[in-house]
């Protein structure tokens, strides 16, 4: 997301600016393309699975996810270029050893917006009509199920920001989709929609994470360690049709089963519109970010547009979305926001609330 950001400098200083969608909060790792901005933690683990891989189907599911999960904006537009060609390579070598010509297709849907939240479920559930409310998409909805075959992309306005939500096919045995665990991975978070409105809501849930399970993903609340080649996604647990006879009973057992492992966890109706708005924030609350603002001295701040990072960002985390060269030479900021009073003086590595408003001083 980007944001009209201002700073002061000192008489040496060069005078530019630059915005971003995206920010990891964390120290860039070496990396197999030049990269002129600071990276994400889903692209720096795309890398890493690339750096892994044996196969062409393997190094190209890598890439695909880095070329996903890369921000967009003109200082990425080389490094986008040689992921692209590193992909047309890989793909015309498999075809000339007689790959299958019919390889099951994988959807990645390019991140927009503060974040991506890929919306899982069984049939029925009605992730499509919760994208339709939520959001200005026009998904397919109806009462038959598997409805929908591909992702499904929609933005979600929150406030002043924009989520993205991706309606996908549903998870069932006897229909499985390939591409599914991958196009989950990619996303920064995961929404599990059951229908309370069924009895059968907790075999429903039982059978959704088993089949998560056989994709390598676990979500909710796990501790331990992780199998070789599992991920683990952050998931808010959406019970859907909560105006249905004998819904909110059977939310409670679902609170009383799986409280523990989805401490996230919500009764809405897409029909009705009950506790959507809620749901709005809970959603944003998953992402795990931020919203900054920046502002020029003697001046307000733009409130409309604030840069999105990651929870536990710091001063100088936003200092390197304005420009490098602003983070490198960063002296203090002054910070309005929080339990602080307004206009205090920070350091570079005081961690930022949501809605923090900063004044940077190189």
């Amino acid at each position: 997301m980007r944001s009209n950001a201002f700073y002061t400098q000192n008489a040496s200083g060069d005078d530019s600016q630059t915005g971003g969608r995206r920010l990891t909060g964390v120290r860039p790792r070496p990396t197999i393309f030049p990269m002129p901005a600071n990276l994400t933690p889903q692209y720096l683990e795309a890398e890493e699975r690339f750096k892994q891989a044996r196969t062409s189907e393997e190094k190209v599911a890598a890439l695909e996810q880095m070329l996903s999960t890369l921000p967009k904006h003109k200082g990425t537009e080389k490094m986008q270029a040689d992921i692209r060609r590193r992909l047309a390579k890989l793909r015309g070598e498999k075809q000339k050893k007689g790959g299958p010509k019919h390889a099951a297709p994988v959807h990645l849907v390019e991140r927009e917006g503060a974040g991506q939240v890929a919306l899982v479920g069984p049939p029925n559930a009605g992730k499509s009509a919760l994208v339709a409310r939520l959001t200005h998409a026009t998904p397919l909805v109806a009462d038959y199920p598997f409805t929908t075959r591909v992702p499904q992309p929609g933005m979600m306005p929150f406030e002043n920001i924009q989520i993205q939500l991706v309606d996908l096919p549903p998870l069932h045995p006897d229909f499985p989709e390939a591409w599914l665990p991958q196009t989950i991975r990619n996303a920064d978070a995961m929404a599990l929609v059951v229908n309370l409105g069924d009895a059968g809501v907790l075999d429903q849930l039982t059978e959704t994470l088993a089949l998560l399970e056989q994709g390598k993903l676990r979500v909710g609340e796990i501790t331990g360690e992780l199998p070789r080649g599992f991920f683990r996604k952050p998931a808010l647990l959406i019970g859907n049709q909560c105006d249905r006879p004998g819904a909110q009973e059977n939310f409670a057992v679902l609170e009383e089963l799986s409280g523990e492992r989805f401490p996230r966890r919500i009764a809405v109706s897409a029909a009705t519109g009950e506790n959507l708005e809620a749901l709005r924030r809970a959603l944003f609350d998953l992402l795990g970010v931020v919203r900054v603002y920046t502002k020029q001295p003697g001046k307000k701040a733009d409130l409309t547009a604030p840069y999105v990072l990651p929870r536990g960002a710091t001063v100088r985390d936003v200092a390197a979305r304005v420009h490098k060269d602003i983070a490198a030479h960063l002296k203090f900021a002054r910070l309005w926001g929080g339990t602080r009073f307004d206009g205090q003086r920070v350091e570079r590595e005081h961690v930022l609330d949501d809605q923090d408003v900063i004044e940077l001083h190189a």
